[in-house]
């Protein structure tokens, strides 16, 4: 794809984002004001999770009697993604994980071998993080630590594109980088998403950022880390969409501490949801402000 062809797309989408800017947020005074929010209209929430919503990510701590519907389980993925995560809390999450049948456990490398073992047998999927959280590290060393967590049991690896290399307009490099993990990923057949750390991005190197991931022939693009600056918004998630359009999948992370952000972000096109807020979200209540995973 040429420069022209690119700069053709980013003006494209840009009149169209500034379009649609004029959004409002679903609920405003506890009323439900476009059908969206899973407290006012549950099933409005059933229509939309069939319609497109593939997966919700959420971390430890998730009570499924709490006010999720059990057929929404197996679209969590339960994430423990923080440095200080014990081995007690990823066996807790593991045994979350089976007793409420979610889609995956998301958890750092270190702990992919003991998350194979205790989901062995069972439908749960093992997903982890490559180059996280900065995505600075080589393109051999994020290969190669693809590689190992896919040997040692991942079946899903999320890996943080070089936002420097990005910023930079080193695109060549950029894509180099993605398709070096996503070549090592498809040998297994193991999926990969690509997170792009937007809020780091203007709308132009998001819109680049998801046009080096598709050419990459990545499965998914993904807003955040959690760990960075600023986290996901519908207008990013309509954006990505826009760009990768239906052959793609879309995750949300970062900043979603609600029902109503995370059905938004699901109505304006994720696939997934990550969020570390999960009880919060599954239950209604107010959530407290929470950084990364």
């Amino acid at each position: 794809m040429n420069r022209e062809t690119i700069d053709r797309i980013i003006s494209e989408i840009l009149q169209e984002k500034l379009k649609g800017q004029s959004h409002q947020s679903c609920c405003k005074d506890g009323v439900c004001h476009d059908n969206l929010c899973v407290v006012h209209n549950k099933e409005g929430v059933r229509n939309i999770v069939g319609n497109g919503a593939a997966r919700i990510t959420a971390s430890v701590g998730i009570d499924a009697a709490g006010g999720i519907e059990s057929e929404l389980a197996g679209m969590i993925d339960h994430t423990l993604l923080k440095p200080d995560a014990t081995i007690s809390e990823v066996e807790k999450l593991c045994a979350e994980a089976k007793k409420y049948s979610f889609a995956s456990v998301c958890i750092n490398p270190c702990h992919v071998p003991l998350c194979a073992r205790l989901l062995k047998g069972t439908d749960v999927k093992v997903c982890t993080v490559i180059g996280f959280p900065l995505g600075a590290t080589s393109t051999a060393s994020k290969a190669f630590e693809t590689e190992q967590a896919i040997r040692e049991g991942a079946q899903e690896v999320d890996m943080v594109m070089n936002v420097g290399l990005l910023k930079s307009g080193d695109h060549e490099s950029v894509e180099n980088d993605i398709f070096a993990v996503v070549s090592t990923a498809k040998r297994y057949r193991v999926l990969t998403k690509v997170i792009l750390e937007t809020g780091f991005l203007t709308d132009e190197e998001k819109i680049k950022a998801c046009v080096l991931v598709k050419r990459a022939g990545a499965d998914f693009v993904k807003t955040s880390t959690g760990f960075g600056k600023g986290g996901a918004t519908v207008g990013d998630i309509a954006l990505m969409r826009r760009v990768v359009g239906s052959a793609m999948g879309v995750k949300a992370s970062g900043g979603v501490r609600s029902r109503e952000d995370a059905l938004a972000m699901v109505a304006h096109g994720a696939d997934r949801i990550g969020a570390s807020a999960s009880v919060k979200i599954v239950s209604g209540e107010p959530a407290e402000a929470s950084k990364g995973y």
